[in-house]
């Protein structure tokens, strides 16, 4: 039987001969007719014992209003509403007026697919909503056209009306060269009009004279002025005939328009491929583990995103002032690494960068906060001097063998240097200092023959084949006092900006330059008869401090 093959009631039409009732639902206002059709024939096996049961035995239709079982939820039984051995279907779904109920003579409810229906028709109903929120887009889309239209026909027309104007500005210039040619030309003509009408004028009267002379008959007289005669007539005729007759200016304007170009340029006047939508570069990423500082200096490193389809042509660094100041940029390259000296000790940096192309520049990378080392400190013993800076951080650094001259030779983790050459060669620290008040001393390990090493601060660029202080990028002190074994102190006061040498802990004159502002690195300038050990970490002296309190 059905039961034994369904252990619930099945969601299947009945194949018995009155399926062709239809099934009337109210869905949202439309009146849908849906004529069920058998579609499980072989299901039932008690089709040898039914029956025709005429009308009555038909249909089995509720009065009550009841819902359309939606899946996959299962229906609830209600004992106490079963008409004609019909069970009600009461699961979620939408409202419908009524439903026929087919019924089988072996007593078992059939159903038509009502689930099947109610959720083919919640899939329509979502495409039917899909579909009107397309249908708002699109309409939206059109208005969007006709503004966009409007837009760019207003401003092809301005770039139109921008090159008539263009145009017609050098055709009024055109006229005007035009116009000043003619001006030329009838001066040119009017003048010699007007020479030509005077020597005519002069030779007619020349003429009538002569003929005059003739006709007297003095020959005596006219022996006297003949030969004075002969001569202006052979003089006046050689004026005639020295390109007097010959017209100056001719009529035919020499100028020609070359209008091709520009007409070339009119034919292919056309609208260009439109922009891609993302022409700049990503926003670069800032790699965080290869990101460091070491004493005053700080290394950054970035990289692209690895989806990005659109190539940087270059980067820009940017830094603050270690203030919360506003960023300033550092370094404008292709590398992907910077390294950034020069920097306040213990001062927090903040960096971003961003990536560039020919269309233009990314937004911005994520701030990246950077401390610069403190190494070192001390509090100073005297009031006056804490205005100058309460602490004084001390840097501990080495010689740079990166910047310094081929002919250096370094030892001793860069803290000793000597030279290969006779000549004087320079090296520079490789800290550089910006502010603050910093004190190192240099020891002498050989000196030889009497050599002039220098000793004092740089920067950057100075030139590395000369002794120190022979251009205007170092300051040095040279001259006397110095032998094997002696220490000299270089104390730099970008505080007061100052600069004082020391020679064995003891002050060599006042000081030795002022008003020196800017990035300097220690540096050294020496040859192959002297070798120096560099000492730094090292507090400002005492009797510095004693004296700035008193100053």
């Amino acid at each position: 039987t059905c039961q034994s093959q369904f252990p619930l009631p099945p969601l299947l039409p009945c194949p018995h001969n009155f399926l062709s009732h239809p099934l009337s639902v109210t869905l949202r206002g439309y009146q849908l007719v849906k004529q069920l059709t058998p579609v499980a024939r072989n299901i039932c096996s008690l089709r040898e014992k039914r029956a025709p049961l005429g009308a009555q035995g038909r249909t089995a239709c509720l009065g009550t209003r009841t819902q359309l079982p939606t899946l996959p939820q299962r229906p609830r039984q209600e004992d106490s509403e079963q008409t004609n051995g019909s069970r009600v279907w009461e699961p979620h779904g939408f409202e419908v007026a009524h439903i026929a109920l087919c019924t089988c003579s072996s007593g078992f409810p059939s159903f038509s697919p009502q689930s099947q229906l109610s959720q083919a028709l919640n899939g329509l109903s979502d495409r039917a909503k899909e579909a009107k929120e397309f249908l708002v887009q699109l309409r939206s889309m059109v208005q969007q056209i006709q503004e966009n239209s409007v837009e760019f026909e207003a401003c092809l027309v301005a770039q139109c009306d921008a090159l008539i104007d263009a145009l017609n500005r050098r055709k009024a210039q055109l006229l005007a060269r035009v116009n000043k040619e003619h001006e030329h030309k009838l001066k040119v003509v009017r003048d010699q009009i007007s020479h030509c009408t005077v020597k005519l004028r002069q030779t007619t009267g020349l003429m009538e004279y002569c003929l005059e002379v003739i006709k007297e008959n003095d020959p005596s007289g006219f022996l006297q002025i003949s030969d004075a005669l002969i001569r202006r007539v052979h003089l006046t005729e050689d004026q005639w005939g020295k390109g007097t007759l010959t017209p100056r200016m001719t009529t035919d304007f020499d100028l020609s328009l070359d209008n091709s170009p520009l007409l070339q340029s009119i034919h292919q006047l056309d609208f260009v491929q439109v922009k891609a939508s993302s022409p700049v570069p990503a926003t670069p990423i800032l790699q965080l583990e290869e990101c460091c500082t070491h004493n005053n200096s700080a290394t950054l490193s970035w990289k692209q995103p690895p989806l990005s389809t659109v190539a940087a042509e270059g980067y820009i660094l940017e830094l603050d002032d270690g203030s919360g100041g506003q960023f300033r940029e550092v370094y404008v390259g292709k590398e992907t690494m910077c390294t950034v000296d020069g920097l306040h000790f213990n001062s927090t940096y903040n960096a971003r960068v961003k990536a560039f192309n020919k269309t233009g520049v990314s937004p911005y990378s994520k701030t990246l906060v950077l401390q610069t080392s403190e190494g070192c400190n001390f509090e100073t013993q005297s009031a006056s001097y804490s205005q100058l800076g309460k602490y004084t951080y001390l840097a501990w650094f080495a010689f740079d063998p990166g910047s310094a001259h081929s002919d250096i030779i370094l030892s001793n983790d860069n803290l000793t240097v000597t030279c290969s050459s006779y000549d004087d060669r320079v090296v520079l620290g490789k800290t550089g200092f910006s502010k603050g008040v910093h004190y190192w001393e240099l020891t002498i390990d050989r000196y030889d023959n009497h050599p002039d090493p220098a000793f004092g601060v740089a920067r950057i660029d100075v030139m590395k084949d000369v002794m120190l202080g022979k251009d205007d990028k170092a300051w040095a002190i040279t001259e006397g006092g110095i032998t094997k074994g002696a220490t000299i102190g270089v104390l730099l006061d970008l505080n007061r900006k100052t600069l004082t040498f020391f020679i064995n802990n003891e002050q060599q004159g006042p000081i030795a330059f002022e008003n020196v502002e800017g990035l300097f690195f220690p540096a050294v300038s020496l040859n192959r008869n002297v070798q120096v050990t560099l000492h730094t970490g090292l507090p400002v002296p005492d009797f510095y401090s004693s004296r700035a309190s008193i100053a």
